[in-house]
């Protein structure tokens, strides 16, 4: 690949961040730091920490292909085994010396005329690369509701992304709004605990139940084996690739549901509260859950489903919309992220003073969820539109990240300054996205993450993986504008 290297600056060191930097350092490639604001890395693995946490893929599909772990304990993998899972990756491959926390990156701008990025930290600290790689993913800033008086709440209260471990909830009258991913997670583990505890719904979640269990003794030797690993991850992604059919609505969404609702009646016997579980909206329509505990945890004594929107916060308690006063001393906030509001704070600046802000001002988009036109040798991971509801996202940033270094390997090879995506190819391809979406239920009549405040879906990828992994195999460079280096770059220190 020659002498030159090309600096690349890496934002995020979780997932997306620390397989760029393995897929870097495999190609020869080693003038690259990764930029993390928090003093570990990990990501959204490491900032939530709540009680029940864990992933709703199978360990043997949530991990790099080129780096198995064959020492899972249970098929679905619980948040401190992930978090391992991920130092032991950055030892293994020797990213330590690459990594640098507690570094925020506040603002990029292009510098056309030098070819490259200029950068600035929170802390003022100006930092210069040819190349940056987004990977501050999407569930990363939680969302926290405007609700009036919510300031004036005299008691606890904190988001489930940042899970207060010293506030014991033992014996408390607790009050959690939200009952998505999180919440279906946490809410079991804290009910038994709470001397009461109230769950705010604004609208029932489809749940399917969750076929978890921890692997034998028998399975873990069998599983140590690299060729039944291998057997056993392939079997793991072609059945959750199938669940995609459940997100194009049809007979098997029907399938889907009539599933679910069997798992709310064997699990809730009353009939007032299965009436207030039952969704109004097609499956798939908000992300389907996966839990064996969820309903049991909401039918104990010491529970009460709300549905009844909240009006206000009071100093002590939430009063809903027909006046009931619920006095509570503890809040605890499974609201989720702000999912659609990709990069931010982060502010960057491309061609001509191009702010990334203004071109995104009616949502997100990008090339392939990766490239942005006007913004070159700026790579998203994770990016618009690669947020799966059926499979494994390890798999799309494993496969974003080789089309990356295919780009840092052409900038090299063909002396380039940059490359920039075209506008009319982007256009071409948002189309394609746009009728992807139209075919899928989650354009439906529900509120989700996935969608803007005006209903435009900017998360999801609307195909299966196999389209995914097919049209990002290889860079076609006829789709962009190469521009050619002038001067030599300086000198990686």
């Amino acid at each position: 690949m020659g002498a030159r290297q090309p600096r690349v600056a890496i934002l995020g060191a979780g997932f997306g961040g620390l397989c760029m930097a393995i897929r870097l350092k495999a190609a020869g490639l080693t003038s690259f730091t990764i930029y993390e604001k928090g003093q570990d890395l990990g990501g959204t693995w490491r900032d939530n920490t709540y009680p029940g946490l864990a992933c709703d893929v199978p360990s043997y599909l949530y991990s790099y292909s080129f780096a198995p772990y064959n020492g899972w304990t249970r098929r679905y993998p619980e948040q401190p085994e992930i978090l391992g899972y991920l130092r032991r990756c950055a030892e293994r491959f020797g990213l330590k010396p690459h990594l640098r926390f507690g570094t925020e990156i506040a603002e990029a701008v292009f510098d056309e005329a030098a070819g490259l990025w200029r950068l600035r930290t929170t802390d003022g600290e100006k930092i210069e690369a040819e190349i940056v790689v987004s990977a501050l993913g999407q569930l990363n800033r939680p969302n926290l509701p405007d609700l009036p008086g919510a300031t004036d709440f005299a008691g606890t209260w904190f988001h489930s992304a940042r899970w207060d471990h010293d506030h014991d909830l033992t014996g408390r009258t607790v009050a959690v709004i939200g009952n998505g991913a999180s919440g279906v997670q946490f809410v079991p583990r804290i009910a038994p605990r709470a001397g009461r505890l109230h769950v705010f719904q604004r609208s029932a979640t489809w749940v399917l139940p969750k076929t978890d269990f921890p692997y034998g003794p028998r399975a873990r030797w069998a599983l140590r084996l690299p060729a039944v690993s291998r057997a056993y991850r392939q079997s793991l992604y072609w059945r959750q690739e199938m669940l995609f059919s459940l997100l194009l609505g049809g007979r098997i969404s029907r399938v889907g549901e009539r599933r679910a609702a069997e798992h709310l009646r064997e699990q809730v016997t009353d009939e007032a509260l299965r009436k207030k579980l039952t969704p109004d909206y097609p499956i798939g329509c908000k992300r389907v859950v996966i839990s064996s505990d969820f309903y049991p945890a909401l039918a104990r004594d010491n529970v009460e489903v709300v549905t009844e929107p909240i009006s206000r916060i009071a100093p002590d308690g939430i009063v809903t919309a027909d006046g009931t006063h619920r006095p509570v001393d503890t809040i605890v906030y499974g609201t989720g992220f702000r999912a659609t509001e990709f990069l931010a704070p982060l502010s960057v600046t491309g061609h001509g003073g191009r702010r990334l802000a203004d071109t995104w001002r009616d949502g997100a988009y990008a090339y392939l969820g990766m490239t942005v036109p006007g913004f070159p040798n700026f790579f998203l991971l994770y990016g618009p539109n690669t947020n799966l509801g059926h499979n494994s996202i390890i798999l799309m940033l494993e496969w974003q990240t080789k089309y990356v270094l295919r780009c840092v390997q052409a900038l090299i090879d063909l002396d380039l300054a940059w490359l920039d995506v075209r506008a009319d190819v982007t256009r071409t391809y948002q189309a394609a996205i746009r009728a992807g979406l139209h075919r899928t239920v989650w354009e439906g009549n529900c509120t989700n993450w996935y969608k803007t405040p005006s209903g435009k879906v900017v998360n999801n990828w609307p195909f299966t993986t196999v389209r995914y992994r097919r049209e990002v195999r290889r860079p076609r460079f006829e789709h962009y504008h190469l521009a050619a280096r002038a001067e030599p770059v300086p000198a990686s220190p």
